[in-house]
C-alpha cells in the first residue's frame, strides 16, 4: 500500500467514525415529526410516490450509458482515479448549483421541479463515479451498489448505519435488494426540511444553490468512501 492509499485508508476510518455518530437533536426531532406525518399518508399515496421515484431512477440509470463518456481507468492508480472523481463531482456540483438557483428563483411551481431534476443529477454522478473507480454500472449488481450509496448518503442515522454494514460486507451476487418504499421515504424525509425553504419567495435562489451544493458534496464524499471500502478493504 503506497502513501496515498495509506492516507485514503486513514480518511476512510475517520469517515466511518463520523457515520457512527448519533444524529443531532434537530435531526432526530425532524425525523420523528416526519415519521408521524408519514403515518397519516394513505398507503396508496405512498405506493404512488414509491412507484414514481423507482421509475424515475431506473429511467436515469438506463439512459446514463448513452450519456456517459467512456474512460479507460484500468491502469490508473487510486490517486489518479480520485483526482478524476474530484473533477467530476465539481462539475456536477456546479450543474446542481445552477439548477437549484434557477428553480428556486422561479417560484413555487417551478421550484417543485427541482426534486426530479436534482435526483437525476445525483444518479448520473454516481454512474460516472462508478466508472471512474473501474466498475461497470451497466451491470445489475453495480447499479444496486449505486442505490446503496445513495441510501447511505440520504438516510436517517439508523438506516445509515444499517447500509454501511451492507457496504462493508458487500459481495457480488449476495447483496440485499432495495426496499423502494423505504428508499423514497428516507430520501424525502432527509431533504424535506432542507428543500422546503427553497420554495419561500425571495429566498429560493440562494437556498436552492446552497442546498444543492451541500447535497452534491455529501453524495460525492459518501461515494468516494464507499468505493474505498471495496478497494482498500477498509
Amino acid at each position: 500500500m503506497n502513501e496515498y492509499e495509506q492516507d485514503a485508508l486513514a480518511e476512510l476510518v475517520t469517515w466511518k467514525k463520523k457515520m457512527a455518530k448519533k444524529s443531532g437533536k434537530f435531526e432526530r426531532m425532524s425525523k420523528k415529526a416526519q415519521t408521524r406525518v408519514n403515518g397519516y399518508i394513505p398507503d396508496r399515496v405512498h405506493k404512488m410516490i414509491t412507484d414514481s421515484i423507482k421509475a424515475m431512477i431506473q429511467a436515469v440509470l438506463s439512459g446514463s450509458k448513452y450519456m456517459s463518456k467512456e474512460k479507460n481507468v484500468m491502469l490508473l492508480s487510486l490517486q489518479q482515479k480520485e483526482e478524476w472523481v474530484t473533477e467530476t463531482v465539481s462539475a456536477y456540483r456546479k450543474t446542481a448549483i445552477m439548477e437549484g438557483a434557477g428553480t428556486g428563483a422561479a417560484g413555487l411551481l417551478i421550484g417543485l421541479a427541482d426534486f426530479p431534476l436534482l435526483l437525476s443529477i445525483k444518479m448520473r454522478l454516481l454512474f460516472e463515479i462508478s466508472r471512474l473507480y473501474g466498475f461497470d454500472p451497466n451491470k445489475y449488481e453495480e447499479r444496486l451498489f449505486i442505490l446503496h450509496i445513495f441510501q447511505m448518503a440520504f438516510s436517517s442515522e439508523e438506516k445509515r448505519q444499517e447500509t454501511l454494514k451492507v457496504i462493508e460486507e458487500w459481495h457480488v451476487g449476495n447483496a440485499p435488494e432495495i426496499n423502494w418504499q423505504e428508499f423514497q421515504q428516507e430520501y424525502r424525509d432527509y431533504i424535506d426540511v432542507i428543500k422546503l425553504f427553497q420554495l419561500v419567495p425571495g429566498l429560493g435562489a440562494a437556498v436552492g444553490a446552497y442546498a444543492n451544493h451541500q447535497l452534491l458534496e455529501q453524495l460525492g464524499e459518501t461515494a468516494v468512501n464507499c468505493y474505498r471500502i471495496r478497494l482498500l478493504k477498509g
